[in-house]
């Protein structure tokens, strides 16, 4: 980083930083578990089509009768969404820290995200992550998901903000790479200790 370029702004992800994955490996494998459903096919279904909804392209039911109804289930498509939304979690620390570093530093804040519609919106309402926010860059609102570049220059763009002005806090030390062959500051997350002390080294200290 430019020692001279000031931070204005932060990118964030949300799964694996604000809060848990929304609809990842391990919540797939409990879904498979607790509505007995073929474990094979479901992974297959699921990765043959969860880009396709993550990028806008299509709504959470029509993923669900890709992936799950596709067939007569003893259980409702309601029951399966409500298991979905249930298996986020927030992360308290980094929930905490993200507004303070807002009001010391007057920092701008947008989410980079990989989400499907449904999902991002409950998840944004549910743990209140506006408060805090000024605008989103959603795969699903964008149609763009990461790693591609696009989704960082849709991102700097509506910021309008210099690429080094940027600190992005992401947990995939890909996508953290890809948004630094734009220019951006990267911090991959692993723990919120580590990440106050990368914080650090850009400037912002609590």
């Amino acid at each position: 980083m430019d020692n001279h370029t000031k931070i204005t702004t932060l990118f964030l992800d949300i799964g694996g930083v604000l809060l848990t994955n929304g609809w990842d490996r391990a919540a797939r494998k409990l879904a498979i578990q607790t509505f007995d459903l073929d474990a094979l096919e479901t992974e297959e279904r699921h990765h043959l089509t969860f880009d396709t909804y993550e990028e806008g392209k299509l709504t959470l039911d029509e993923y669900l009768t890709r992936v799950v109804f596709y067939k007569e289930r003893s259980f409702s498509r309601q029951d399966f969404r409500d298991f979905m939304y249930a298996q986020s979690a927030p992360y308290p620390e980094m929930l905490e820290l993200i507004p303070k570093l807002k009001e010391k530093y007057k920092l701008k804040i947008a989410i980079v995200n990989n989400e499907g519609r449904e999902l991002n919106e409950h998840r944004i309402h549910h743990f209140n992550i506006s408060r805090f926010v000024d605008f989103y860059i959603s795969s699903c609102f964008v149609h763009f998901r990461k790693p591609d570049a696009d989704i960082y220059k849709i991102a700097l763009d509506i910021a309008q903000v210099k690429p080094a002005e940027v600190v992005y806090i992401e947990d995939r030390s890909m996508f953290i790479d890809v948004a630094a062959g734009l220019g951006i500051n990267g911090v991959c997350h692993t723990d919120y200790e580590s990440t106050l002390n990368k914080l650090a080294g850009f400037g912002l200290v609590l």
